[in-house]
């Protein structure tokens, strides 16, 4: 089993936007007399307009692009699920006897694999389930602290289960979980059991077909959740920094956020999702917003800074 750290808007498909320029401006004639408006408010608005309507047309573009790119994945999913579904209904034939049956089961599983092969073969693993599992940890990061500490005491007296039942406990994360046909050996696996069959060799082509059903590879895309509500705390704290003339009670807000994104921060890193030396710049720039916002100030830099760090952070993971 993979196990891989992704994020929140951490989890996304990068996406070509294809933007696309508007209808050429009216005529220099018409721009000057619309309305009876000088020339360069009329040419003002028809910019506007032009660039609207080529903003609309790069949403639409974009649109279709990620309902093709959606598309796209569903019927691969749809071929490599029946295909699946056939190995396992010919599993089911030859244990009733039925060799014919398994026979054609095992023809539509290679086609079905066949025809994602021709049509992506740059594509290693052909999905045929998606689960979405939650962990969710609340918890400051001293109590973390205290339950690591408590279960390496533990190890170190070989009392390995009650340790575990320690461990076990400690994440905070979704888990996006994809099982997966590899596409390099499976159709080969598959097309191996036919021969058996014909040959009468019954017992060894279900053999075959359970080894094959055993080379299913599930990939866990993790999204840590400590980290998605940092992220999420300090985008809200920029909008409320944003104001100059904050109420007592956005300010306090504003420190109510920026002390949830450090406490999170941390958890990330006494959970393991995260190196110390990966998240101290992001707790540092915490701290000094912190600091500057309490005094009314914006901070617009800094926030920019604590979105690249974030950003960063998501590519090393």
């Amino acid at each position: 089993m993979k196990r891989q750290y992704i994020g929140r808007r951490w989890l996304s498909v990068l996406l070509v936007a294809v933007a696309m320029s508007g209808p050429a401006l009216a005529g220099d004639q018409q721009a000057q007399t619309a309305a009876g408006k000088p020339k360069a408010q009329a040419q003002a608005q028809a910019q506007a307009q032009t660039q609207a309507q080529g903003e609309s047309q790069a949403g639409k573009a974009q649109d279709q692009t990620q309902g093709k790119a959606a598309e796209e994945r569903a019927k691969i999913m749809e071929e490599a699920v029946t295909a699946l579904a056939k190995t396992n209904s010919a599993l089911r034939a030859l244990d009733a006897g039925d060799t014919e049956k398994a026979m054609e089961d095992l023809a539509l599983a290679v086609g079905k694999l066949e025809l994602v092969t021709s049509a992506h073969p740059e594509l290693a693993l052909a999905p045929v389930d998606v689960q979405v599992i939650t962990h969710d940890l609340i918890a400051r990061p001293e109590d973390v602290k205290k339950a690591v500490e408590d279960a390496r005491k533990l190890l170190d007296e070989g009392r390995v289960q009650e340790a575990r039942a320690i461990l076990k406990d400690l994440g905070s994360e979704v888990i996006v979980r994809v099982v997966n046909i590899p596409l390099a050996t499976y159709p080969d696996a598959i097309k191996a059991v036919a021969p058996l069959i014909e040959a009468g060799k019954i017992e060894e082509a279900k053999r075959a077909l359970v080894a094959a059903l055993g080379t299913l590879v599930v990939v866990d895309n993790v999204i840590p959740l400590p980290l998605v509500r940092a992220e999420r705390a300090v985008d809200e704290a920029k909008a409320l920094a944003a104001k100059k003339d904050r109420s007592k009670e956005e300010n306090e807000r504003l420190a109510e956020l920026l002390q949830v994104a450090e406490d999170q921060l941390e958890l990330a890193q006494v959970l393991g999702y995260a190196e110390e030396k990966a998240l101290e710049p992001l707790e540092e720039t915490v701290e000094q917003i912190a600091k500057k916002t309490a005094s009314g100030g914006t901070e617009e830099s800094l926030f920019d800074k604590l979105k690249k760090g974030f950003e960063e952070l998501r590519a090393k993971l």
